[in-house]
């Protein structure tokens, strides 16, 4: 039997009433502690932000922050991607992303990228089965975990072609 099968995984949206679900999860997932602007900035990018639910528990979240470029386009910063350990490769991380994936495709969002430490492997592989590439390194870019270093992934997605 596999592994999910006949189990709903559901997305929902961040909001102030459910924000601390975000926060809980973070601190099971993450080795950092996000402040104030992390969640004020996670709410504040409506769709972009979600909580997944295996059969009605909390398990995963992606939580991006939306930036402006020069010239006006808007790029998606992911902060945080994560699903807890009991509850990976069932798709649920996958989900995640290409909810965000679509959100960009059809809002004509051409760049979203995160920052990962070097040494996460599970999670560079995890992106670059959806086209993400390391454009990046940074030197000591985390403070308070070793190694300190990350790389910055990055997606360019293509637009699709508009007719003049």
């Amino acid at each position: 039997m596999g592994a999910g099968r006949g189990v709903s995984i559901s997305l929902d949206g961040v909001r102030d009433k459910n924000v601390m679900q975000l926060k809980k999860l973070n601190t099971a997932l993450f080795p950092v502690r996000y402040n104030d602007k992390y969640y004020a900035d996670a709410l504040a990018s409506g769709e972009f932000t979600k909580l997944a639910y295996y059969s009605d528990i909390c398990v995963g979240s992606i939580a991006c922050r939306l930036e402006k470029k020069e010239g006006g386009a808007v790029r998606v910063y992911i902060m945080t991607l994560g699903v807890l350990a009991p509850y990976r490769g069932l798709g649920i991380g996958t989900k995640l992303l290409n909810h965000v994936l679509d959100l960009c495709s059809k809002q004509n969002i051409a760049e979203i990228y995160l920052h990962v430490q070097t040494n996460n492997e599970d999670a560079i592989n995890f992106y670059k089965k959806f086209g993400f590439e390391i454009t990046d390194t940074i030197q000591n870019y985390y403070t308070n975990i070793t190694p300190p270093d990350c790389y910055v992934v990055t997606k360019y997605i293509s637009q699709p072609q508009t007719k003049k």
